[in-house]
């Protein structure tokens, strides 16, 4: 399976770790974070990875070259940060088939591999690995709603008034039906293009979600903290 890793994102909220750097190469247990990306991926099977770059674009290009522990990679550039469904489109050209979808801020000790499998055994239209959290921080994802299927329903992106605190987790499976939807996406009220909201009409069009529940931890880093957090989890892990 084909993958996507979204690293175009400046970090502002990281800084001061990523005044010199993008936000993928910060290091976390003594390696960059989208090495941890890269290296789950190919453990799950990626044959090829899409990485869409933006800010220091060069330093991650540079770095990685065209493949990772033998899978190719090409590179697409976002040149402005408008949103992830703008970032994903930035890809298209690139897949052609089911993909996997990783945020390249994101840390995962986590069953990825039950998003893959249910992709390709049953041929979902897309599985979202989502998980539970504090309600009071739920504003900070995109929030999901779900039947008794377990199948998604609804995601709204940020809300202030969140309906529910489960919230995807920045790793997903798709078709190649997303990128229709990417494209037919207005900009929301924070002037970008959600992801959500393609999600939403890929819901709309009759098409199934599975939402499967995070079992083991994420760590979306976003702050210095976040960073601290994700290599005390990886260190204790290796010990």
């Amino acid at each position: 399976m084909q993958a996507v890793v979204l690293a175009a994102g400046e970090g502002t909220r990281l800084r001061p770790l990523t005044e010199e750097k993008p936000k993928g190469m910060v290091e976390v247990a003594g390696k960059p974070i989208l090495t941890h990306c890269f290296e789950r991926l190919v453990e799950l099977g990626a044959d090829k990875l899409a990485v869409v770059v933006g800010y220091r674009k060069q330093d991650i290009i540079s770095h990685y070259g065209d493949e990772f522990e033998g899978v190719p990679i090409t590179y697409a550039h976002q040149r402005e940060q408008n949103g992830l469904a703008h970032a994903l489109l930035c890809a298209e050209e690139h897949i052609d088939d089911d993909f996997m979808l990783m945020l390249g801020d994101n840390i995962f000790d986590a069953n990825l591999e039950d998003v893959v499998r249910r992709q390709r055994e049953d041929r979902a239209d897309a599985a979202f690995l989502v998980e539970e959290v504090p309600m009071e921080e739920a504003s900070r994802y995109g929030v999901c709603d779900t039947n008794e299927y377990g199948e998604i329903t609804d995601v709204i992106e940020k809300p202030d008034d969140p309906p529910s605190n489960l919230v995807m987790t920045g790793f997903y499976t798709f078709t190649p039906a997303i990128f229709h939807a990417c494209h037919l996406v207005q900009p929301s009220d924070r002037g970008e293009y959600e992801l959500s909201d393609a999600i939403d009409l890929l819901i709309e069009s009759g098409r199934t979600i599975d939402a499967i529940g995070l079992e083991g931890w994420r760590i979306d880093i976003g702050y210095p903290e976040d960073r601290d957090e994700a290599e005390r989890r990886l260190t204790e892990i290796e010990a």
